[in-house]
């Protein structure tokens, strides 16, 4: 990735499963021996017949893309960190300061104009880790459709966002600081909670169009089930949104994004031709439960005391590490933005420590949204398909400290578990399509 990981975790909401857009060709739902309804039906059992449907050479190259997932976290923090401390020593952050005083004399002009030269070195120098990361591995496990060119094209526009949208937000945090010295941490923490708001009001309209191409589902095959499903379950839905995912990535996946009035279900288009109508309308009723149990406004609520907490810790920290280094990086205090990298330092080493907090605070509202889509579209088996075709770059049967720590979705094991649960539990009720 392009940024640090306290950016990237900020960023870490509610997304999920699949999505499809059955033609008459739809693939079929396939229930293994051991996992077929009947008297003798027994949860542990169908759950062990649905894992084993995966080739062991899939499942080998699926865990190890995720384990070394595990490993990515520590370097991305690690590699992070050494181009704050590199920034800071070699004295670049304190030049990039200078040249933006010596073009205007304006404080939050010389913030932006910092804060693009800042940006500018972070996309230069973490481009190798980025490279490695988010194109040649995705392509040595078979993840990638893209091209060098379209990642890096990707990146670009990243790149020029973060430019432009972050750089607003820099320099009201900044314009904060300078006026409010004492307090600045409590203000900053509400101005974050703003920009993040105002992200999710409008990434799904303005800002996720600029990668891919989002256009409604029409086929009413697909789309009625789901917009039945929707008005059942009290969902004021009138559209389903499908997008061509599959210009960057082989992953299967859909999500519930944006909130007061901008909130979308989309279904990616590496499920059309792979997903049964029953996985669809399983993923269908789980999406429908974020929106049902208010799962974004609770993410609201967990992200605004985490920031509170992050800014009380950047205070301090900040305090005790300029107080220690800031004559020698020549930072002339909180209010000078060539404290940047030490802010990235110090905010990604807090997200760092805080990983397996984040990822329990989504994992348990995609449980409740799973066992929510089970309730309500009453196809644990389609539901079992999905978790076995995400299995397919997330590791499935964890160990139970593992899937603590490092799972921010439940894993395959534990969703085809709760499926046969409850198929065992309501094999007399009727599907719901």
């Amino acid at each position: 990735m392009l940024f640090p990981m306290f950016l990237r975790n900020a960023f870490l909401l509610l997304l999920f499963l699949l999505r499809t857009q059955a033609s008459a060709a739809a693939p079929t739902l396939r229930i293994p021996q051991g996992a077929q309804a009947g008297p003798g039906f027994n949860a542990e059992t169908a759950t062990r017949a649905y894992l084993a449907t995966l080739p062991p050479d899939k499942k080998a190259r699926s865990d190890a893309y995720f384990e070394g997932g595990y490993w990515l976290i520590l370097w991305d923090f690690l590699y992070g960190a050494a181009i704050s401390i590199f920034l800071l020593n070699m004295r670049f952050s304190l030049r990039m300061r200078n040249s933006a005083e010596r073009i205007t004399k304006r404080k939050g002009l010389q913030t932006w104009l910092y804060w693009v030269q800042y940006s500018l070195a972070l996309f230069i120098l973490s481009l190798p880790l980025a490279i490695y990361e988010g194109f040649f591995r995705e392509h040595h496990y078979g993840l990638s459709n893209q091209t060098l060119g379209g990642w890096f094209g990707d990146q670009l526009k990243g790149l020029g966002l973060a430019i432009v949208l972050g750089g607003l937000a820099v320099v009201a945090l900044f314009a904060i600081v300078r006026r409010l010295p004492r307090t600045w941490h409590i203000w900053g923490a509400g101005a974050a909670i703003v920009f993040l708001m105002i992200g999710m009001l409008i990434g799904p309209v303005f800002i996720a169009p600029l990668f891919n191409k989002y256009t409604v589902l029409t086929n009413a095959r697909v789309r009625d089930p789901i917009l039945r499903l929707a008005r059942q379950n009290g969902i004021p839905a009138t559209n389903v949104y499908e997008v061509n995912a599959s210009r960057q990535s082989k992953r299967v996946s859909a999500n519930v994004s944006g909130f007061l009035g901008t909130e979308r279900i989309t279904l990616n288009d590496n499920l059309l031709n792979r997903c049964s109508p029953e996985a669809i309308f399983a993923v269908m009723g789980h999406e429908m439960g974020h929106y049902v149990l208010n799962h974004v406004y609770k993410m609201l609520v967990f992200f605004v005391l985490i920031v509170l907490l992050l800014f009380a810790a950047l205070r301090w920290a900040l305090h005790k590490s300029l107080a220690r280094w800031g004559v020698h990086w020549g930072i002339n205090g909180v209010g000078d933005p060539a404290v940047l990298p030490v802010v990235a330092l110090l905010l990604s080493a807090f997200a760092f420590l805080l990983t397996p907090v984040i990822n329990t605070l989504i994992r348990t509202q995609e449980y409740e949204a799973d066992i929510f889509g089970l309730n309500t579209s009453r196809q644990p088996d389609g539901f079992a398909e999905a978790a076995l075709l995400l299995g397919e770059y997330r590791k499935l049967n964890p160990g139970p400290l593992e899937e603590l720590i490092f799972f921010d979705h439940p894993s395959g094991r534990t969703r085809i578990y709760s499926a046969m649960r409850w198929k065992a539990e309501n094999q007399s009720l009727p599907s719901s399509r």
